[in-house]
């Protein structure tokens, strides 16, 4: 059965396509009585071919549109591609058409004209000007449709950032999270004082970074390294020999901005999912990959058996704020006994960025 916007998208088409044909055939048609045949062998021929033509030129079109979009979206090269790659399946097809019409069956056809081989380049002079007319229309129509789907998206994903965002903070000032940092606090005011006082230091310094980031969606590098120092140091006292995390991360820190707590949901994430005691040590490194345009985090993988099914709510959230400015994506990967996030580094001068590509 044909989809009720099909049939729409074909009816509109369809109308198109006789509004042109009936506005070229009278401005064409020099000779009164000529202008009342619409219906004589010829112009049931030229209406067919039009038809035919216009039809498979426009669904070509669509279909490479469409490829497009789902490469990323269209941009002024990609569409004058696009064009391009229209006419040049266009052209063959129109060419053979008019010529066989003209040269080789204008007798059936009736056609009558003084000379053939003006005719031949006037009709398809004309028809390669109505398609890329047709063309140019449709690739705007498309790039306005993305237009207002990207500004929706945007809406969607403020208002899901904003969301994502105090989640995030929630989940980082959680009691369980002081809980466990009191409980070890505790411990070391018997065991060792000056440990002790150097974790109150670090905690503190690590709410402090909490609270006064509360607002801001993206940090510096610089600033979220200091805080996961902190916060390193406390896992390491917490969990002693049981896990082992390195940073090794030798660019301009200061250049690059990060969603706020990232890095610390990815090394907390690690812990939460994993099995690991001083017999076998969970080991997380940090580092920088590619043209020092990313970071990974990456560590060994035990599963823990977790009472609830996991929801994946921390990698989600991390992967909404960077869609939010960047199209490149976040990457998770777990093979060889490992698990890694690659996570995008964005430039100081990084604004809101559209989800496709204008």
């Amino acid at each position: 059965m044909f989809k009720k916007e099909n049939l729409k998208k074909f009816g509109f088409r369809w109308l198109v396509i006789n509004i042109v044909y009936i506005v070229v055939k009278l401005t064409v048609e020099k000779d009164e009585g000529e202008v009342e045949q619409f219906f004589d062998t010829e112009a049931v021929f030229y209406y067919l071919s039009t038809f035919f033509l216009f039809m498979v030129a426009w669904e070509y079109n669509d279909w490479l549109i469409k490829k497009q979009l789902k490469k990323g979206g269209l941009d002024l090269k990609n569409s004058l591609t696009i064009l391009a790659t229209t006419m040049l399946a266009f052209l063959p097809f129109c060419g053979l058409i008019y010529y066989l019409a003209l040269f080789h069956f204008r007798e059936e056809l009736h056609i009558i004209s003084d000379d053939v081989v003006l005719e031949f380049w006037g009709d398809f002079a004309r028809a390669i000007t109505l398609c890329i007319t047709v063309v140019f229309f449709n690739l705007f129509y498309h790039a306005m449709h993305q237009r207002e789907e990207m500004k929706q998206q945007m809406v969607d994903l403020k208002r899901e950032m904003m969301a994502s965002r105090y989640t995030s903070l929630k989940n980082q000032i959680s009691p369980h999270f002081l809980f466990n940092s009191l409980n070890t606090l505790t411990s070391l005011m018997y065991e060792d004082r000056d440990l002790a006082s150097d974790f109150v230091t670090r905690l503190a310094s690590s709410y402090r970074y909490i609270l006064d980031n509360r607002e801001e969606d993206l940090v510096s590098l610089s600033k979220e390294l200091n805080f996961l120092d902190a916060f390193i140091f406390m896992m390491n006292v917490r969990h002693k020999e049981a896990v082992f995390i390195e940073t090794n991360i030798v660019i301009q820190t200061d250049k690059y901005l990060v969603p706020t707590l990232s890095l610390q949901m990815l090394i907390e994430n690690a812990l939460k999912h994993n099995y690991y005691s001083k017999e076998k040590p969970l080991e997380i490194v940090v580092s920088v990959v590619g043209d020092n345009d990313a970071i990974k985090v990456k560590n060994t993988l035990r599963k823990r058996e977790l009472k609830e099914e996991t929801t994946k709510l921390g990698l989600k959230n991390i992967k909404k704020r960077y869609s939010y400015y960047t199209n490149t994506p976040v990457l998770i990967s777990e093979e060889n006994n490992f698990f890694e996030v690659i996570i995008p580094l964005l430039k100081k001068d990084v604004k809101e960025f559209n989800l496709l590509s204008v």
